[in-house]
């Protein structure tokens, strides 16, 4: 899993306007973080946040028949994903009916590509459960995350590191990849992480308990604020 960060832009296409970005980043609706700050948000066309159930390589945890589901599109080295990692698994546990998509949105680095490369491997052969587990993994420890510690950690699922590898080099991944990212750009998701609930965007990661007020309200009036 080798490139280099203009091979790999020129490579999956992904350009830098999107279909959403001409969106303002204020406030839609009035939602604070955990520390009380305003949290960023927008109104994203409904049309396209309607495409994202049709992308492949999402990793799901929860219910598949959850009336909500909450996205989030974030990259392996995004130090802020690694706080929100820590809350994401706590939400799963504490919401049971809740559904999370995780979407890769390497934007920072190759490093982040080639990690993201090894987790889509890793659903594709093993399944949302063991890609859930190994973003859990990585995004608990220290340090810039590459390839080669990706499939170190996904190794411990049982799967040889050449097999991932040779998958993760695969013209699907690659697709699946592109498409993932495509959607963050065509949505104007340009921070990690980012979140999608409901037809509204979230620009950075509001803490667990902001996101478990947004997901309260969005059951109670279809909205992130009722």
């Amino acid at each position: 899993m080798r490139f280099d960060r203009r091979h790999f832009l020129s490579v999956l296409g992904i350009g830098l306007t999107g279909r959403a970005l001409a969106q303002g980043y204020g406030q839609t609706w009035k939602v604070e973080s955990d520390e009380g700050r305003p949290v960023a948000n927008m109104r994203l066309p409904g049309e396209i946040v309607g495409e994202i159930p049709a992308l492949k390589g999402i990793t799901y945890v929860g219910p598949a028949e959850a009336e909500t589901t909450l996205y989030e599109f974030f990259d392996y080295n995004c130090p802020y994903c690694r706080k929100a990692a820590a809350d994401m698994v706590s939400l799963a546990g504490s919401d049971p009916t809740l559904r999370i998509g995780l979407i890769n949105n390497p934007i920072l680095s190759p490093q982040s590509a080639q990690a993201a490369k090894v987790a889509l491997a890793v659903q594709r052969k093993l399944g949302s459960a063991a890609a859930w587990s190994l973003y859990g993994t990585l995004l608990a420890g220290r340090g810039s995350i590459d390839g080669t510690g990706a499939l170190k950690a996904a190794a411990k699922l049982g799967v040889p590191a050449a097999e991932l590898e040779t998958i993760g080099d695969s013209e699907e991944v690659r697709l699946a990849l592109k498409a993932q990212m495509r959607m963050a750009a065509d949505l104007g998701l340009a921070a990690t992480p980012s979140y999608v609930l409901g037809n509204t965007g979230l620009l950075g990661h509001p803490g667990a308990k902001s996101l478990a007020r947004m997901i309260a309200a969005m059951r109670r009036c279809d909205r992130i604020a009722c």
